[in-house]
């Protein structure tokens, strides 16, 4: 007896055939067949409802929810990067999965950006069913002979080759080279593989072969390959689409989205595996009784079930059952059948794609239909074309809310208001159906109006991309060493720190005996730190940068309160004469003192000034050098204290009381010791780098006194002058130090400070890109451009809260084109740059607070540092490595760092108080 499938299709041996006459139609013909078709049709609304649900089931996977478990597996390929034409060499491809029951091999010759596009050279070898189900040893094997034969035909030799192998299955990847089969698809059903790892067997079946050496490099799926082969255009291409016996994409994700990575920064390909999404709310209003029934008969059934609807291997299949259908019913062929009609896999993709073809006509449908042995009717092609059409068309469709769903993680992923996006398709459906392309791209901007979408078809079937990601992880990899070569000097060890520690213990000795030293520890004449009883009004002047202040601050019980204004230097006056300097400073605090009431008031004055002095008393300080940018003339070796009273006398409408040249580091250890008396340390790390300490006076031998304290300006920036960093210093700090106003000095500053830190990065840069590791060896005039690179997007880029497309952003906005590599190796070369200023500047401060231990017999120190400066503060991790630092080359010392609330101008004005309270004790 003859069994009835699903569909109540007569199966079986008297099956095909027709009835004793031909059927007429039947009179509601017209009826069974728009029956059939509205099956296939797919509303706006339907496929909206599958892009949420597709995007929900990625997004879900992607943060490594598992419950509900999610339907499509969203996995990482561990490829990081699209090549940006530069890759170049012979390597061999070997395509398995990707066109059906067949094995590729491919040679594929990159050119780089030297030459011409080499074609691939190419040979397919169809794979006998017994090997597609029989044991997997036997299916490997299969393909070490097809690779060994195809070699024969080329000069190989001893050459070793590299090998890319596109493995079209559902995979489990854990690295470019590692890739463990979830489970057979597509008509594959070999024992033994399922759960292995597919590169292994391979390389184990070319050992057995023993004919080649060859390195499989990368295993990779056809929709990686297709997106990888893409001809990079205005843009890269960063989404593969392939519809072929089954259906799949890749796109480039941000690398911290994906929760099975442990990675922060960068991007990764992920492998949808769509062909398994099987969501029953968003699926099953469209699955048809057509649908149903190919599945029964699939050898799996119940899964890939959006496979089923869209890839090659089943559209005819589907074609074969609603033509069966309609058949049976007497509405086609005469009620006739025919054994292919009636038989899996009758009716192929081709047939299909070319019944619908409009410029094939109604001629060759009949013979199309004739050679599979029916009796087609005048009135029978024309429904022919309705149905093949009603199955492409869903096909395509469903496939476009799928790309929709991936387009719109994107979007949201990278936060851009409109995606521009390239999409690179392959496969055979995309090949011999020209409509299913057209269709796909109106229902993307229908489901996706916000994309701006190009699509480009893949050169040769993936297999060029497959050898670009083996071409990229070989660049990739090259120009990781040069940037750990490049960075290998900006990478300190802990000898190193403690030798600059020790270094720096010398010099201060030195320094402090009044023996040659590059540190020129000069004394403040700030004896005490406050106490807390300071009261009463004090104006103050910060000078120190580009910006200059002046402060009203009162000091009253409750606290500090502090009022001021900013008024800018401009050039030309920082670099003119010192009486146009100190006019302006003048012309300001006059200024100042009108808006806030203050004229004709002679209120005590601190004036912090951040340069280099050599302080003879608290109102005296004769600058030794102008830094920062500075450099008036007729002021180095004089006075400033006398040159602001100057500037005063000539102003004659105001009279100033200065009680203490400041410098700012000092100002900034006087704020934080107001709130913390144990603060007896400061540190600037801002534009430039010093730091001051309370030094026994016993040691200072400049000054008269055996007993009490002062603080002591190191004015460490200069520290190596004498050449003791030498062994540090890289050939981008004597870059910078060279092209300065003041060429050998403040070589620690050079090295630290907020300044030169941007500079020292783009010389780096410079140096990668002559090295062709980034920005495709292309120098912009951008990155030629003094001081183009801040400081502050030292800090910007290495911020956490940062995404990859964040950094892009601001270097893009530099007039850096760049890619997504190029700024992960720009944020990995800032990294090291600032790391090593952080653990210099920390040596410095453990040499410090090592001192003042020893200086006091202590056992165990604990003391504060008050710390200014915007790079210290601005920077993301900046104050942690110093800190780390600090701790762990002077474990006996507890430091503890206070951030300064205005220590250049609050700091100030109390060196002042403190200074008024001292005269007045000594007056009492």
């Amino acid at each position: 007896m003859d069994s009835v499938g699903p569909l109540g299709l007569q199966q079986g041996d008297g099956a095909p055939g027709c009835p004793q006459e031909a059927l007429p139609c039947p009179s509601n013909s017209p009826e069974l067949v728009q029956e059939c078709l509205r099956q296939f049709k797919v509303t706006g609304a339907q496929l909206r409802q599958i892009q949420a649900s597709l995007l929900g089931s990625m997004e879900q996977a992607l943060s490594g929810q598992a419950n509900p478990a999610p339907t499509v597996r969203m996995l990482p390929t561990y490829v990081g990067s699209v090549p940006h034409g530069t890759e170049q060499g012979d390597f061999v491809v070997l395509e398995l999965g990707a066109i059906g029951a067949s094995l590729r091999v491919l040679w594929v010759t990159l050119m780089g950006t030297k030459g011409h596009r080499m074609e691939p050279q190419s040979r397919e070898f169809v794979i006998p069913q017994e090997v597609m189900v029989g044991p997997g040893q036997q299916l490997f094997d299969f393909a070490a002979r097809c690779l060994s034969e195809f070699l024969d035909a080329f000069p190989v030799g001893n050459q070793g080759l590299q090998l890319g192998f596109s493995f079209s299955f559902p995979c489990h990847q854990t690295g470019l080279d590692k890739s463990t089969l979830i489970s057979w698809t597509k008509g594959f059903r070999c024992s033994g593989v399922e759960g292995q790892d597919v590169v292994q067997l391979l390389r184990d079946a070319i050992q057995r072969q023993g004919a080649y050496s060859i390195d499989v490099v990368a295993v990779v799926n056809d929709a990686v390959g297709t997106m990888m082969g893409c001809e990079p255009g205005a843009g890269p291409c960063e989404v593969g689409l392939v519809v072929d016996t089954g259906t799949n994409a890749c796109y480039m994700e941000e690398a911290r989205h994906v929760a099975v990575l442990d990675e922060d920064r960068g991007r990764v390909c992920i492998s949808v595996e769509w062909g398994s999404f099987s969501d029953d709310g968003a699926l099953g209003p469209v699955l048809t009784t057509f649908d149903h029934a190919l599945d029964h008969e699939s050898l799996n059934p119940g899964a890939q079930r959006f496979e089923k609807m869209i890839g090659g291997l089943y559209l005819g299949e589907l074609v074969r059952l609603v033509l069966a259908h309609l058949a049976q019913r007497g509405v086609l062929f005469g009620g006739c059948t025919s054994p292919a009609l009636l038989s899996r896999g009758g009716i192929l993709l081709e047939h299909v794609a070319e019944m619908e073809d409009p410029s094939a006509g109604a001629a060759r449908v009949h013979t199309i239909l004739q050679d599979l042995g029916l009796r087609p009717r005048a009135s029978d092609t024309e429904l022919v074309r309705h149905v093949c059409a009603a199955v492409c068309t869903r096909a395509a469709q469903l496939c476009a809310a799928a790309l929709a769903a991936v387009l719109s993680r994107l979007q949201r992923s990278r936060e851009q208001e409109t995606l521009q996006i390239a999409v690179a398709t392959g496969g055979r459906v995309f090949e011999r159906h020209p409509r299913f392309l057209s269709i796909l791209q109106e229902t993307v901007m229908l489901l996706a109006p916000k994309c701006d979408v190009s699509f480009i078809p893949s050169v040769d079937g993936g297999g060029r991309g497959v050898a670009m990601v083996t071409a990229v992880a070989a660049r990739l990899a090259a120009h990781r060493r040069l940037l750990e070569e490049t960075l290998a000097p900006f990478r300190l060890t802990r000898e190193q720190l403690a030798a600059v520690q020790a270094q720096m213990r010398e010099a201060m000795a030195r320094g402090l005996r009044g023996e040659a030293s590059s540190l020129r520890m000069l004394p403040t004449y700030v004896r005490a730190t406050p106490d807390g009883s300071e009261r009463g009004d004090f104006l103050a002047l910060d000078l120190g940068g580009t910006n200059f202040r002046v402060l009203l601050v009162r000091v009253a019980t409750g606290g500090v309160q502090i009022s001021s204004q900013i008024y800018s230097i401009p050039e030309c006056v920082a670099q003119g004469s010192g009486q146009q300097l100190f006019d302006h400073i003048v012309d300001c605090i006059v200024d100042f003192q009108q808006k806030q009431g203050l004229s004709g008031q002679s209120l005590p004055l601190g004036f912090t000034f951040s340069f280099p002095c050599r302080q003879l008393g608290l109102d005296q300080g004769i600058l030794l050098t102008w830094t920062k940018g500075f450099n008036a003339s007729d002021c180095e070796g004089q006075d400033v204290v006398c040159l602001l009273r100057e500037a005063i006398r000539r102003r004659q409408a105001t009279e100033l009381n200065v009680v203490a040249i400041v410098n700012d580091t000092v100002g900034t250890m006087m704020s934080c010791g107001y709130e913390d008396p144990r603060c007896e340390v400061g540190l600037i790390v801002g534009t430039g780098t010093n730091a001051c300490y309370m030094e026994e006076l016993r040691n200072v031998a400049s000054v008269a006194g055996d007993s009490g304290h002062m603080c002591i300006n190191m004015e460490w920036g200069a520290f190596g002058d004498d050449g003791s960093l030498g062994m540090l210093s890289t050939n981008f700090d004597a870059s910078v130090d060279q092209a300065s106003i003041n060429p050998g000095k403040q070589r620690f500053e050079k090295m630290i400070s907020g300044m030169y830190l941007g500079e020292i990065v783009r010389h780096v840069l410079l140096h990668l890109t002559s090295l062709g590791v980034l920005f495709r060896g292309q120098p912009t005039q951008r990155l030629q451009t003094r001081d183009i690179f801040k400081t502050k997007f030292l800090s910007e880029i290495e911020s956490d809260s940062l995404a990859l497309r964040q950094v892009r952003a601001i270097l893009e906005a530099l007039g850096l084109p760049l890619t997504s590599d190029d700024a992960l190796m720009v944020l990995e070369v800032c990294q090291a740059v600032s790391q090593r200023a952080a653990q210099l500047c920390g040596a410095g401060v453990a040499a410090v607070v090592e001192k003042i231990r020893e200086n006091r017999g202590l056992e165990e120190l604990t003391v504060s540092v008050g710390v200014d400066g915007t790079l210290y503060k601005m920077h993301p991790h900046f104050s942690s490595l110093v800190a780390a630092t600090v701790r762990e080359l002077a474990p006996r010392c507890a430091v503890t760092f206070l951030q300064s609330e205005d220590g250049s101008g609050k700091g100030a004005a109390l060196v002042t108080a403190v200074a008024c309270r001292l005269a007045q004790m000594t007056h009492v």
